[in-house]
């Protein structure tokens, strides 16, 4: 690749042309909402969220920045800004990645796998810890009240955003792990 403007461009086409709903803001490719569907065999299974993308001018050598937008109970997962913390995208970022990748692996992996020991949202990590049968009743409502396809219609899209909004690399994990563990 030439430049990175070029390799944004491919990456934005290269999601748009997939299964994702893409909605660019102001007319820009730096900045655009995603429809984004909880991944199937998971708490979050059926639930319908809008995920905020921005590309900083240096990606693909900077990750994204990543939130949701609408309402999730994930210990991974800022219950008031929708911000992420994923490894893979704060910290241990590459240029190897490209958008499809999180959308298809590392963001289906945190809401499989849910890291506890790090969290953005104490209430849901503690939950888990403490009873999980009632941490899992949590986020199935959550699901059916915030994550239904008429709750992201009504999302407001900001037109600017503060870095605290969406993951911003502040993230306070120390292993360098994707979320989680797979099954053996």
């Amino acid at each position: 690749m030439s430049s990175p403007s070029k390799r944004r461009d491919m990456d934005v086409m290269k999601l748009m042309m997939s299964d994702y709903t893409v909605e660019p803001i102001n007319d820009g490719i730096n900045e655009f909402n995603v429809e984004f569907h909880g991944p199937k065999e998971s708490l979050y299974e059926g639930g319908v969220w809008k995920v905020r993308v921005e590309l900083p001018d240096a990606y693909p050598y900077k990750s994204p920045s990543i939130g949701f937008l609408n309402k999730i109970f994930h210990p991974n997962v800022d219950e008031l800004s929708g911000s992420v913390c994923l490894d893979v995208i704060n910290q241990s970022w590459s240029p190897m990645f490209d958008l499809l990748n999180v959308f298809e692996v590392f963001l289906p992996q945190l809401l499989r796998y849910p890291n506890p020991s790090d969290p953005l949202n104490g209430d849901a990590a503690s939950l888990m810890l403490k009873d999980q049968q009632q941490y899992e009743h949590k986020v199935k409502e959550y699901c059916e009240r915030y994550a239904k396809r008429e709750n992201i219609t009504n999302v407001p899209t900001e037109e600017s955003s503060d870095d605290e909004d969406i993951s911003d690399g502040e993230c306070e994990s120390s292993d360098d792990e994707v979320a989680g563990h797979a099954d053996p």
